[in-house]
This record gives C-alpha cells, sequence and structure tokens, in this order.
C-alpha cells in the first residue's frame, strides 16, 4: 500500500470522526439566528391638554417609577376645581336647608289639619245649638200666639159683658159694684192680650236672631271645611318637599364626581413614570401647547427583558416550555446568557402580520413557516442592564 493511500485513508477516518462528535454535540439542540431582545414599551402619552412647564429628563435618562417626566401648566385646573369644590358646598347647604324643611312642613301641616279639624266641630257644634235656639224661640211664639188668641178672646167677651151690663145698670137693675167689676175685669183682659202681642212679638224677633246665628254657624261651618280641605292638600306638599331632597342629593353626587374629575385633571397635569426605566423617543419640549392623548415619550423597562426566538416549525417537535437555553448576543461578541422555554406562540408570525399571506388554489408554494417562541432569562443573567431591545441573538434550546 502506497503512502498516499494511507494519508487519504487517514483523512476520510479524521472527517468520519469529526462529523461523528459534531452530530454528536448537535444532537438535542435547537438554534435559530431570528431571534432578537424584547421589552415592554410603556407609551407616555398626556391626559390633559396645555402648556408644557418643564421636562426635566431627557432621553436614554434612567428613571424611577414615580418620576417627573412632564409638567403642564395646572392654573386652570386648579381653577376648575376651586369652581367645582364651590358648586358642591352650595349644592351641599341647599340640601341641608331642604331635609331642615321636611319635618318643618310635616309637623305644620298636621297642626293645621288638627286645627281645621277642630275648627270644622266646632262651628258643627255651633250649628246644633243654634237649630236648638231657634226651635226654641219657634216653640215660644207658637205659645204665645196661642196664649194672645186666649186673652183676645177673654178681652172680647170682658168687653162684650161691659156693654151688656152698661145697659142694665141703666135701668138700675144690677147693682154698680157688679158694674165696676165687670169693667176692670174687661181692662185686666186688655192688658193680658196686650202683653200677649208683645211676647209674639218678642218671640218673633228671637226666631230671626236665631235664625241668623243657624246662618253665621252654617257659613262658619263651610269655611271650616274648606279650611280642613285646604289643609289636607299640605301632605303633597311635603312630597314635593321630599321630592326636591331627593334631587338636592342627586345633584351633590352629581357634583361630587364633577369635583372628583377636576381633581384628576390637575393631577393629570403631572406626568410621572409609571414604571422603572429607560426614557426613549420624547417629543416634547417645555413651552409646547399639548393635546390629550398626544404621545410624549416612551419608558422601556430593562429588567424585564426577554427573547422572542423564530424557530422553524419542523424545530419544535421536541421543544417544550421550561427547556434550558443558551442566548448568544452579537453585540457583546458573543457574550452567552441562560435562561429558558417560557411559552410557544399560538400561531405563526405570518398569521400576526398586517397583511397575512392567502394560499388561493393554484398559485400555494409550501414555505416553512416560523413561529416565535418566548424565552426568558434566569433571575441576575444581565445586572448591568446591557441587553436593548432590539438586539439580535442566538438562542439554542436543548431539547435533551
Amino acid at each position: 500500500m502506497s503512502r498516499r493511500i494511507v494519508i487519504l485513508i487517514g483523512v476520510i477516518v479524521v472527517i468520519v470522526i469529526a462529523a461523528g462528535t459534531w452530530l454528536w454535540a448537535t444532537s438535542g439542540r435547537e438554534s435559530t439566528d431570528d431571534a432578537q431582545v424584547d421589552a415592554h414599551v410603556t407609551p407616555i402619552a398626556a391626559r390633559v391638554g396645555g402648556t408644557v412647564l418643564n421636562v426635566p429628563v431627557a432621553d436614554n435618562q434612567q428613571v424611577e417609577a414615580g418620576a417627573l417626566l412632564v409638567q403642564i401648566d395646572p392654573r386652570d385646573y386648579e381653577v376648575a376645581l376651586d369652581k367645582a369644590r364651590a358648586e358642591l358646598a352650595d349644592a351641599e347647604a341647599t340640601l341641608v336647608a331642604a331635609r331642615a324643611n321636611v319635618p318643618i312642613t310635616q309637623t305644620t301641616a298636621t297642626g293645621n289639619v288638627a286645627a281645621a279639624r277642630g275648627g270644622v266641630e266646632q262651628a258643627q257644634a255651633g250649628i246644633v245649638e243654634a237649630q236648638q235656639a231657634v226651635d226654641g224661640a219657634r216653640s215660644r211664639l207658637a205659645t204665645a200666639q196661642a196664649r194672645l188668641r186666649e186673652n183676645e178672646a177673654n178681652a172680647t167677651k170682658a168687653a162684650k159683658d161691659v156693654e151688656r151690663l152698661k145697659a142694665l145698670l141703666a135701668k138700675d137693675e144690677i147693682p154698680q159694684q157688679q158694674y165696676d167689676a165687670t169693667v176692670a175685669a174687661a181692662q185686666a183682659s186688655a192688658a193680658a192680650a196686650d202683653s200677649a202681642r208683645a211676647q209674639v212679638e218678642e218671640a218673633d224677633t228671637g226666631i230671626r236672631v236665631a235664625e241668623s246665628r243657624l246662618m253665621q254657624a252654617r257659613a262658619g261651618e263651610s269655611r271650616a271645611t274648606a279650611q280642613l280641605h285646604a289643609s289636607q292638600t299640605t301632605p303633597e306638599q311635603v312630597t314635593a318637599m321630599r321630592a326636591r331632597v331627593d334631587a338636592g342629593e342627586a345633584r351633590v353626587k352629581q357634583l361630587a364626581a364633577a369635583v372628583k374629575q377636576a381633581e384628576l385633571s390637575l393631577e393629570y397635569a403631572t406626568v410621572k413614570a409609571p414604571v422603572t426605566g429607560i426614557v426613549s423617543r420624547k417629543t416634547v419640549e417645555p413651552g409646547q401647547v399639548i393635546q390629550p392623548g398626544q404621545p410624549l415619550m416612551s419608558v422601556i423597562p430593562l429588567d424585564r427583558v426577554w427573547i422572542t426566538a423564530n424557530f422553524k416549525e419542523t424545530q419544535l417537535e421536541d421543544m417544550r416550555p421550561g427547556q434550558r437555553v443558551a442566548v448568544e448576543v452579537d453585540a457583546y461578541g458573543g457574550k452567552e446568557f441562560s435562561g429558558k422555554v417560557d411559552s410557544i406562540a399560538a400561531a405563526t408570525g405570518a398569521r400576526f402580520s398586517l397583511l397575512p399571506p392567502e394560499n388561493a388554489t393554484g398559485n400555494f408554494v409550501k414555505v416553512v413557516q416560523r413561529i416565535p417562541v418566548k424565552i426568558v432569562l434566569d433571575e441576575g443573567q444581565d445586572p448591568d442592564r446591557l441587553l436593548r431591545p432590539g438586539m439580535s441573538v442566538t438562542p439554542t434550546v436543548f431539547t435533551k
């Protein structure tokens, strides 16, 4: 065997050994260079409009959560807050007065109803008394009229007796004493008739007086009844007063909400950092007039970065969450960071694109798709915050 053949055989053996070593070393691993560093990007936008007074931060500056980023002129919002508080105080005072008027109106209504009922009862008692007086006067009138008729009859008889005895006296057929007694009796009957007439007139006057009192009592009853009806409508006033109280309470709630809104607007005039991170894409300057919703800057928290690796779908057969990952960063000369697979996306990257591809019949070409895999770094791997979103990396997943 010549020396040349021996050398050729040795080279082949070395190549086979190297190939076998490489296959053994790379088995159970999946790598891709289609990967980059990702992080949360927190956009900072204005929630209220106004003139910017101060921007105490610069691009790429580290800020802590709660640090002042932008100060908007707060004077308009301070005035609005003072006005809202004044309107709320006025509404609360009105509500207190309305609440105080409810028991007063209710007590007054109860007293008016009781007084009106008492007036009606008193008027009805007066009617009964006046009616009794009328009945009594009519009874006395009837008695007086009967007595008058009796006395007039007696007076007429006595007068006739006097005329008859007068003729007999002239003939001396009766004594003078008898005639004088008859004359006296006639005069007494006439006086009794006159007295009876006076009693009749007095009874008639009493009837008119009693009837007048009865009419007055009935008029008093009508007035008292009207007052009772009027007092019975007062509960409607109580209901209306309670409705005003309800309206006042609703008004107080409405103005309290307006005060809270004014307080929020004043608070929004001071824009603070929601998270700890690096300021980026600052587009606001002092003196600038901004509008609500206008983007001002972004804050990127570098303490919570991760890797998004787009593996081919053929590489995912043995890949599972929790598997160990070695990440090489191009920017730092291949410096390696350790981590683990966190999760695998629910769809390919093409499905999340703005214009997903449509594989219509007749133009379909099979293309190996890539699926995003989220890789998180182990704790303490990047204490100096060297990784930046968008950096290219090469992750290697140990699937076995």
